[in-house]
């Protein structure tokens, strides 16, 4: 899951962010994708159970800037089946 991408889960939130999506409890996110080295496959997993912890996202863009969504989530090399499930999550919220 984009191992040999040099971008930071920083960068990666920040573009999520950007893009529209608000972050609750982003402090507890952060320190938990720096405590591991692959934070690619963390952030899958507490994309998809967060909840508990308080981490969840939400589109504050309404679906406007899904193409920018997607696109973060392209270029931190993030693969297919995790930008659809991810995109699919922003709708339902």
């Amino acid at each position: 899951m984009g191992s040999l991408s040099k971008e930071s889960f920083s960068d990666f939130l920040d573009s999520l962010k950007q893009a529209g999506v608000a972050i609750s409890n982003e402090r507890e996110l952060r320190e938990r994708l720096a405590e591991v080295q692959r934070w690619r496959f963390a952030f899958a997993t507490l994309a998809a159970n967060g909840g508990p912890l308080g981490i969840r996202f939400e589109d504050r863009t309404a679906g406007a800037n899904q193409d920018k969504i997607f696109s973060a989530l392209s270029q931190f090399e993030f693969p297919e089946s995790l930008r659809v499930r991810f995109a699919d999550s922003l709708k339902a919220a």
